[in-house]
């Protein structure tokens, strides 16, 4: 008689919400307790914490660093389907201004989203040889 085959046992998964808005206020993903950047937008290697490594690989958060960059040039592209037109230089270096210091100011947020997804995709699409660190205790 052969024994039937027993899953293993399947880790909790992070809520959606609070792992990006953890990597929204640039804390840990997964414990929301360890810094993620050093300086302004320099990342540190491991969560100070918890001990996650934020980049498994090189290059690994590229994808979702290009999708978070997008999303503030979309209220320009916005604006201009419906119907801003630039008609003097004051005009178009203010449109730039609206667009460009919302895009620097926000930058670290962004990357924090951009790593707190990448988080998500290592959890949810599981690698075998990904050392993630074991579930913590919900954020009060």
């Amino acid at each position: 008689m052969v024994d039937p085959v027993t899953p293993p046992p399947r880790r909790n998964r992070p809520p959606l919400l609070a792992t990006l808005g953890r990597g929204l206020r640039r804390r840990c993903p997964h414990c929301g307790r360890g810094p993620l950047f050093l300086r302004w937008i320099t990342l540190h290697r491991q969560c100070s914490a918890c001990g996650l490594v934020y980049l498994r690989n090189q290059g690994d958060i590229w994808f979702f660093w290009i999708v978070m960059d997008r999303v503030p040039i979309l209220a320009g592209i916005a604006g201009i389907y419906f119907g801003f037109r630039v008609s003097t230089w004051l005009e178009g270096a203010a449109f730039f201004l609206a667009l460009a210091v919302p895009l620097i100011a926000t930058m670290p947020q962004r990357q924090g989203a951009a790593i707190a997804l990448n988080y998500l995709s290592r959890v949810y699409l599981r690698d075998p040889s990904d050392a993630l660190p074991e579930p913590v205790a919900p954020d009060r």
